[in-house]
């Protein structure tokens, strides 16, 4: 039964994908702003929806712009969640820009693309989002660097908080968990660590239990006086009282 599932999920999915790729080639460009940021979070749901998943929130909800969220990083699934949440612009590495149908999607989208491994890079992509926090954008990061089992956080990277310090720009943390909807238990079957392929991940996504998707929202904070190193302790002890 699990296999017919699967693919009675992977149909819906790809049906999804399709559309997606419909309206950025034939619609998109004739959409407003407003009417891009609806499409990709309408989109987004309907792609969770599709993965049989259900999305909570809890806590505070998402501030207008100037904002710039902070998660903890699970999954790939991740990205589908917050821009179900609400739009955001999100951070993430080069190589997505490459990758099959998720790349041009993704950078429609608004994704900013940084080479990790490049110092000179990181600075470039800091200017970009001081920008874009400028110009009143809602952004999104994974201060941990790469993904983790979502038993525990794992240590704050600090470097693109500069953008949110020197605009002064507010920081809301999140807080993603995945748990089993039938058990309450949290769901591994979403992890996509180590050695995982990401078609080996989306298998057991599509082939797994209702999973029910919960981000739960921290208070907004301010840099008031602290620099990115302090600031991102500060937010990442907010995430684990959200984690409780």
């Amino acid at each position: 039964m699990r296999g017919v599932l699967a693919l009675w999920r992977l149909g819906r999915v790809l049906l999804c994908i399709a559309s997606g790729w419909w309206t950025l080639q034939w619609s998109f460009a004739r959409m407003s702003v407003v009417q891009r940021e609806q499409a990709i979070q309408a989109w987004a749901a309907r792609m969770l929806r599709a993965f049989g998943m259900e999305l909570q929130v809890q806590g505070d909800r998402l501030h207008e712009g100037p904002l710039l969220l902070v998660a903890n990083h699970i999954s790939w699934l991740d990205i589908l969640s917050l821009h179900a949440l609400g739009h955001c612009r999100f951070v993430a590495k080069a190589e997505v820009h490459h990758w099959p149908l998720i790349g041009p999607m993704a950078a429609a989208a608004g994704t900013l693309f940084i080479e990790r491994q490049s110092s000179r890079d990181a600075l470039r992509v800091v200017h970009q989002m001081a920008q874009a926090l400028k110009d009143g954008d809602v952004l999104a990061v994974f201060p941990e660097g790469t993904t983790s089992d979502g038993q525990s956080l794992l240590p704050f990277h600090a470097n693109l908080l500069q953008a949110a310090v020197v605009t002064q720009a507010p920081v809301q943390p999140l807080y993603l968990r995945y748990t089993d909807k039938a058990s309450g238990q949290r769901a591994t079957s979403v992890c996509y660590i180590g050695e995982q392929t990401l078609v080996g991940s989306v298998w057991r996504t599509l082939t797994a239990p209702e999973v029910q998707v919960t981000i739960r929202g921290g208070g907004v904070q301010h840099a008031d006086g602290r620099d990115r190193r302090q600031w991102a302790h500060d937010l990442r002890q907010a995430m684990l009282s959200l984690a409780e």
